[in-house]
């Protein structure tokens, strides 16, 4: 793989979220007492961890979607 290619294969719709969403992973391991490596490489951590934080932030942006959408008039 060369240099400064990602393994995921997920692509960003706005790419401008990845900082967002990077800080968003911390706030919710945080919150739930998983502590992510400091070198940002999460291979290491159990399975349970990385998918509690994944469920998590899919939950919370499955909220601000849902929020958005009842706040717009035209999609009632």
């Amino acid at each position: 793989m060369a240099a400064g290619q990602s393994r995921s294969s997920n692509v960003l719709v706005v790419p401008q979220a990845s900082q967002a969403l990077d800080q968003l992973k911390y706030e919710v391991a945080q919150e739930l007492g998983i502590q992510i490596p400091q070198d940002g490489y999460m291979g290491y951590m159990a399975t349970r961890d990385a998918g509690a934080i994944g469920g998590n932030i899919t939950r919370r942006l499955v909220q601000i979607a849902e929020q958005t959408l009842a706040g717009q008039s035209n999609f009632r």
